[in-house]
Parts: C-alpha cells; structure tokens; sequence
C-alpha cells in the first residue's frame, strides 16, 4: 500500500470517528435516553433515534458496497427513515447506538486496510475513497443535527464535556 493511500486512510479515519471540526460521534451518542430519543421538536422534522436509524441505513447500505456485495435500493428515500419516532425500550436504543457505532469501527477498518482509490463492482463510478467519505459526510452532517437537538432540549455537553462546546 502506498503512503498516499496510508496518509489518505488516515484522514479518512478521523472523518469517520470526529475530531476537530466536531465531538467524536461515539461520544455523542452513548448518553441519550429513550426519552431524549424520541422527543419531537416542533421546528425539526425527525427525532434523534430517526435520525440515527436513517444513518444506520445508509451506512449499512454504504459498508454492504465496499465489503463488494450489492445492496438492494430503497423504492423511496423515506423507506431510511422509520415511522416510530423512539425506539421500544432502553435495551433496543442501546442496541441501536451499538449497531451503528459498530459499522463506524467497520468503516475504519477498511479506510485503515484497503486500496483507496479502487472501484467498486456495483457502484459504477465510486471509489472504495468516495465512498468511506461519503459515510463521513452523511454521519456528521445528521450528528450536527443531533447536537443542535440536544441543545434545544438542554442537553448539552455530554458527560466529559462537548468540543466544540
């Protein structure tokens, strides 16, 4: 692997976890109660389990691609959305956060081990690059949503704090 590659695989690590530019997304997250994520606020279409659902789902859908499988596309975008606006219990949040921290790690392990700049069987016109920054541009787009959330509600900072504050 060539050291562009590595530099670049770098770069793209710290754009899938957060760092300067906004709080690291696992640190964002853990903390939210079942109340907190599935409370509705008049000016935002979608509460934060919505939104971390539908981050869920295309970073799923992102991952199948560059793991080489072929995901099915949704008939609508809204099918990334779910209808409920919070998750059944503590258990099923907890496994929710889990679940897409989880393909965050796996994101990062492939920007850590593959060659960038190949393409991607079913996704003419992609690099395995485009798309890794692709699950970056997504997550921290829809986490600054979630952090505009958690100020509304007064829930801001996290435990240990929130950089930027």
């Amino acid at each position: 692997m060539s050291e562009t590659n590595q530099l670049f695989g770098q770069a793209l690590v710290k754009s899938l976890v957060g760092e300067r530019g906004h709080i690291r997304i696992a640190r964002a997250l853990p903390d939210i109660s079942v109340e907190l994520a599935s409370r509705k606020h008049e000016h935002m279409p979608y509460s934060i389990y919505q939104l971390v659902k539908h981050m869920h789902y295309w970073q799923q859908f992102m991952l199948k691609h560059l793991e080489g499988r072929k995901p099915q596309l949704p008939a609508n975008v809204m099918e990334s959305w779910p209808e409920d606006t919070g998750p059944q219990d503590e258990a099923a949040w907890e496994a929710d956060i889990q679940a897409f921290l989880d393909g965050v790690d796996r994101a990062v392990t492939i920007a850590e081990t593959v060659q960038l700049d190949d393409s991607l069987p079913y996704f003419p016109g992609e690099t395995k690059a485009g798309l890794l920054r692709n699950i970056a541009s997504h997550n921290s787009y829809h986490l600054g949503e979630i952090v505009l959330l958690r100020r509304f509600y007064g829930a801001w900072p996290p435990p240990g704090g929130g950089f930027p504050a």
